[in-house]
């Protein structure tokens, strides 16, 4: 009777603490959306559309679905409970008078970023405690970092 073949052990992949680190931010990063999302009453994918109208103002729901990759239908029915929840209205097109904008309730954008900035400002504030060389070299990774995200995307 032969003994079957056994599997060859895995190689052990050696990831330091910063990837660690990294990955955590990430996962972290989801959890933190899923709050702001719950605290504005909205689904993660609602989410993300109101983040493209915060950062860039108003939108055509054509617009959001290139922005979200998904179909017109589909953006319509995000821009409908948005609407309904009060985040966001419907503006006649200044220069289309076929087209609307989809644009940020003013209260709600002050909602979403009073969750936001104070992250923002306190990652940004975690650089003080260290020097210039050292803000350089951690900035220089990250570049790097984005840009092996970038080109895996592509």
């Amino acid at each position: 009777m032969q003994t079957p073949p056994s599997t060859p052990p895995k190689p052990r992949v050696r990831v330091r603490e910063a990837s660690t680190l990294l990955r955590e931010i990430l996962n972290l990063t989801s959890d933190f959306e899923v709050t702001v999302s719950n605290a504005l009453s909205v689904n993660r994918r609602d989410l993300d559309a109101m983040q493209h109208l915060i950062q860039n103002g108003p939108l055509s729901p054509t617009d959001i679905a290139h922005r979200l990759g998904v179909t017109t239908a589909a953006a319509t029915v995000i821009v409908d409970r948005l609407t309904a929840v009060g985040h966001v209205t419907r503006q006649p097109h200044p220069t289309d008078r076929r087209g609307v904008l989809v644009v940020p309730n003013p209260d709600s954008v002050r909602q979403a970023m009073g969750r936001i900035m104070p992250l923002i400002m306190g990652v940004d504030r975690a650089l003080d405690d260290f020097s210039a060389t050292e803000q350089a070299a951690i900035t220089e990774y990250l570049r790097r970092v984005v840009e092996l995200y970038k080109e895996q995307i592509d």
